[in-house]
């Protein structure tokens, strides 16, 4: 039978601790119930009392499956556990398990606590004794464990164990400060277990300032340690904490894990892995890394027409999985180092059958060579590649024609006197025959100025009559603008990513010497690929 792992995310507290990111109330209710949906068996929701939103959000706790945590620290020095008014907030939030820091190094307890080693370990008996004789299940955060065990093996023994023995469910062994590589986590999982703590009472916490929290997991797994604590996107601070969008799929994908231990989350939960990740990154207003393992837009990318020829064959030739298993798809970029083989697969994909040897892969092509050499790139604008192809085959429908667009940009003093820009832009479209004139500011909602790509793109979205459903969801996630030659001629290329509610995203590109002729170019190409991608008539 398979052994059980735990998986414990922290992203609403120790994420949170990310600089630049501080979640709402509501936002923090919204991740839970996505984690929730995965399959984590524990979420650490914040550190109640520390703050107004994490106070608000245990006081409203979500009803989930997973086991909601309330994170603290353990009593301090000179008064009772019954009696520290900081583990009262911790246990008045009434969660079912509660995750207390302490400290397992001796030069912390010194330094920055102040006290003897002695008293260290009675504060930590006492602090779990009393959450467990308040029936909550009892997690030790051992803070700088694995530092502390290099240091004074013998009493980062101790603690963990005076943790134990008091009642703590999960003994936390943390990286504290990121620096410990997955041998020695190996070895040192190895220790405490062998000194008498069982597997699967050990959890292992990393953070990722070697860039290897992901592989310190694993490593933790393998020596014994049954419950990973990491967080959505490897959001922490400094250098973040261990991805759990790629310890998750590793462990139920790869060997040895995928024989030898199972999780909550299921082989079909998993394919909303990429969904929970862009959920993140959109409430965070963050662009989606695009070569994040597994998830990533490029993860299974194919630009060699080498590797496509290949793929063509058998998708195992260059993929490790397969990308449906966690909600990602295989995507063969098109540029002018492209052959056939890339483009009869990039065309298949986008619906568009076309035999070998047809002459109208040779002119496709060709056109991308011209267009690249004009300064195009097609290697990241894939829906501006379909676009193109569609045309050259004669499958390109006419939602609407753009009969001009105009911006004004002006400079002017507000009611506080003081001097702002004010854009606006105006774009007449036929649709159908019929006539639409839509104008729009770039107005954001704290009343700046947020451009004329932005008041263009308002205006264009604004009324294209009975397309307007399909594209009402779109809104633009980044705008990359790249100058391609210098001098006062100089070629500017615009790169628009855009995105859909259900997650979908695609990326366009417009090139002219004008970067507002090229923004517009992406901007349309954008739209009528939405409108192609979600089946809209003529």
């Amino acid at each position: 039978m398979k052994e059980r792992l735990s998986l414990f995310d922290t992203t609403l507290r120790d994420g949170q601790q990310t600089q630049g990111v501080q979640f709402s109330t509501a936002e923090k209710h919204q991740i839970a119930m996505v984690l929730d949906e995965l399959g984590v068996d524990y979420i650490e929701g914040g550190w109640p009392g520390a703050n107004p939103t994490d106070s608000e959000f245990f006081a409203d706790a979500p009803n989930t499956r997973a086991t909601m945590t309330a994170f603290g620290m353990t009593k301090r020095s000179g008064r009772s556990a019954e009696n520290d008014d900081v583990l009262a907030g911790v246990m008045n939030a009434g969660t079912p398990a509660v995750c207390l820091v302490g400290k397992a190094h001796p030069f912390h307890v010194t330094t920055a606590l102040g006290i003897s080693l002695e008293e260290n370990l009675d504060n930590l008996e006492a602090s779990f004794a009393h959450i467990v004789k308040n029936g909550r299940e009892a997690l030790f955060d051992a803070e700088h464990f694995f530092d502390g065990y290099k240091s004074d093996p013998d009493y980062a023994v101790k603690c963990v164990h005076r943790a134990y023995t008091a009642g703590a469910r999960w003994i936390v062994l943390c990286d504290t400060n990121g620096g410990t590589l997955p041998q020695e986590i190996g070895e040192i999982v190895k220790a405490v277990i062998a000194s008498g703590i069982p597997g699967d009472h050990v959890a292992i916490h990393t953070h990722n300032d070697t860039e290897n929290a992901v592989a310190g997991s694993l490593a933790a797994v393998l020596a014994g340690a049954r419950q990973i604590q990491g967080t959505l996107n490897g959001l922490g601070e400094r250098c973040g904490n261990a991805n759990l969008t790629s310890i998750i799929p590793t462990l139920l994908l790869k060997e040895p894990f995928a024989s030898q231990f199972e999780t909550g989350v299921t082989k079909d939960a998993l394919k909303g892995m990429r969904r929970a990740s862009r959920l993140l990154d959109d409430i965070l207003n963050r662009v989606p890394a695009k070569q994040a393992p597994y998830i990533g837009s490029s993860a299974f990318a194919h630009k060699a027409g080498l590797h496509a020829s290949a793929i063509l064959k058998d998708p195992t030739t260059y993929e490790h999985i397969d990308p449906k298993a966690v909600g990602n798809s295989r995507i063969v970029p098109m540029s002018n180092q492209a052959g056939q083989s890339n483009l009869r697969e990039r065309l298949a994909q986008a619906g568009l059958s076309v035999e070998k040897g047809d002459p109208a892969l040779a002119r496709i092509l060709e056109r991308i060579k011209e267009r690249e050499a004009q300064g195009y790139s097609y290697d990241t604008a894939q829906a501006s590649f379909e676009l193109l192809a569609r045309e050259e085959l004669d499958e390109l429908p006419a939602f609407f024609e753009v009969k001009r667009y105009r911006v004004t940009v002006e400079r002017r003093k507000n009611k506080y006197n003081k001097m702002v820009s004010v854009t606006e832009a105006v774009v007449a479209v036929k649709v159908g025959g019929e006539r639409m004139l839509t104008v729009s500011d770039s107005v954001g909602p704290d009343g700046s100025d947020q451009g004329p790509v932005n008041a263009l793109a308002r205006a264009l979205v604004k009324d294209l009559g009975p397309y307007q459903d399909i594209i009402d969801d779109m809104q633009l996630v980044d705008f990359k603008v790249r100058i391609t030659n210098g001098g006062t001629e100089a070629v500017t290329r615009v790169i628009i990513d855009s995105e859909d509610k259900d997650g979908n995203g695609w990326s366009t590109v417009g090139v002219s010497a004008n970067i507002l002729d090229a923004s517009f170019e992406a901007l349309v190409d954008a739209i009528n690929w939405k409108l192609i991608r979600d089946g809209a008539k003529v």
